[in-house]
């Protein structure tokens, strides 16, 4: 119902009224307080009591005090005009008669028959019209008409199903009353059908505060954030739900499914900032079997699996849980890079190159991802020419004594004083180097680490000023005594 403004100019001419100042208006405002909340209908508890508190504050001169508990009653009960009217009293002690305005005219809406706030509202208006400021007071007014038009437009836009209209309605809704929680939830609910649940988060949040007791709301919140991955901000919300009821059945359920996941994947993360890969993965695990039907979780399950797995070099099943992964997530940058990782430790290093050129696409000013590509393309340009794994025929991962037994097979196999032909000896020669070689550069820390960061420590590029190694390259004949003599070239 629109405010009937000649009724309120009607009713301010009464002989009845006869003083037009506001401070006789609250004082008579103040003693019917007790009155009219004796005789109109009785509010919730809570509301009573901020009611309550904020009559005691006013009578004792604390207005702004009073204030807060007037603002937290109209909040918890947006449909109690007697919450309206007595906050209005307090805008008029306060000096404020521009913004008692709108609360005695919503007042008026919810209660036409209400005498005191129409005897009142239409004084108060009279005075204003009066005043320099009577342009404001008609601005208050036409806004007041204009935002029940709207939430009438709104919700018949929300009943049809066209939430894109009830959106754009409910935007100017509340840009003229930014506090009104049913006009957020509202919004909220559509940007949930629209698929636009960040947007709805940004509604819920305030709303959810904006009533008493609005455990719906805090419900909601908790689970849009959850389904979003944010398990911690869910908790939070969640706690707000039960602290306002801690048997609430709903809030309860949701409290121990998110409490339960998010000390799962703290764990998780514990356990790889201490280098515990493997039971990292199977707290991982058990994070798909708690939350196996929302895709964030199981996929940053995968991504940081497949990162567990490259650190305790299972290149082959690091291999798999990444590219799953990568399905589920193209674009992230991490399973790209982990996979890149599990590619050169299988010394596919066109692949690796590919995965980081790809996760470079993404996120150009990432140095981590830079830096990785650089080392693939070393990589794959060194595998062009020499690799030390391939020549000994071990995995990346082999260790000193795996190294060595390779070595030391091949020496033998290759030995050149076991050929008999010239081109069978210059043949076993080349291979006996290239053997000789591996096993001196993946035997050595340095010129390991050297080499699996793309360099060759042995490439006559990488030895200017370095001098001479000797005839052999490493720091003994293991066929001494042998007949067969000769040196040992670089190329």
């Amino acid at each position: 119902m629109k405010p009937n403004i000649r009724l309120l100019t009607q009713l301010s001419g009464r002989s009845v009224i006869q003083h037009s100042d506001l401070p006789f208006i609250v004082f008579c405002l103040t003693i019917s307080f007790t009155c009219v909340s004796g005789v109109l209908g009785v509010s919730p508890v809570e509301i009573e009591q901020h009611l309550e508190m904020g009559r005691k504050l006013l009578a004792a001169g604390q207005l702004a005090e009073a204030l807060s508990h007037y603002h937290s009653a109209v909040e918890g009960d947006s449909k109690n005009y007697l919450t309206y009217y007595k906050r209005a009293a307090v805008f008029l002690a306060m000096g404020k008669s521009k913004s008692a305005l709108p609360d005695l005219t919503r007042a008026i809406q919810l209660k036409p028959d209400f005498l005191a706030v129409s005897l009142l509202s239409g004084l108060l208006l009279e005075k204003l019209l009066r005043s320099p400021d009577q342009e404001e007071a008609q601005n208050q007014l036409h806004k007041a008409e204009e935002l029940e038009e709207l939430q009438e437009e709104a919700h018949k836009a929300h009943h049809r199903g066209d939430y894109t209209t009830t959106i754009q309605v409910l935007d100017r809704v509340i840009e003229l009353s930014p506090w009104d929680p049913e006009s957020r939830e509202m919004r909220a609910e559509c940007y949930i059908r629209l698929g636009e649940p960040r947007k709805a988060i940004l509604d819920l949040t305030p709303a959810a505060r904006l009533r008493t007791d609005n455990r719906a709301a805090f419900l909601k919140l908790s689970r849009l954030l959850y389904d979003l991955g944010e398990h911690h901000n869910s908790l939070s919300e969640i706690r707000e739900c039960l602290k306002l009821d801690q048997d609430d059945k709903e809030c309860f359920a949701h409290y121990k499914q998110v409490k339960k996941l998010s000390k799962q994947m703290d764990s998780a993360e514990d356990l790889i900032s201490e280098q515990r890969y493997q039971e990292a993965i199977d707290k991982y695990e058990s994070v798909m079997r708690t939350e196996p039907n929302i895709p964030f979780y199981t996929t940053k399950a995968k991504e940081r699996i497949c990162f567990c797995l490259v650190k305790i070099k299972e290149a082959e099943l690091a291999l798999d849980t990444c590219s799953e992964a990568h399905q589920r997530d193209p674009q992230n940058i991490h399973i790209l890079r982990d996979r890149a990782e599990a590619y050169i430790q299988l010394q596919d290093y066109e692949k690796a190159v590919e995965d980081y050129q790809e996760a470079r696409e993404f996120d150009q000013d990432n140095q981590e991802i830079r830096e990785g590509l650089e080392r693939a393309q070393k990589l794959l340009k060194l595998s062009r020419k020499r690799d030390y794994y391939k020549i000994l025929g071990v995995s990346r991962s082999a260790n000193k004594q795996e190294i060595i037994k390779a070595y030391r097979k091949l020496a033998q196999q290759w030995h050149p004083d076991n050929f008999q032909s010239e081109t069978e000896k210059k043949e076993a020669e080349k291979k006996f180097i290239d053997i000789a070689s591996a096993k001196e550069v993946l035997t050595d820390p340095e010129m390991r680490q050297k080499f699996d960061s793309g360099e060759d420590p042995l490439d006559p590029e990488n030895q200017q000023g370095e001098g001479g190694r000797g005839e052999w390259p490493f720091g003994f004949n293991p066929f001494q005594g042998g007949n067969f003599h000769f040196k040992f070239h670089y190329n």
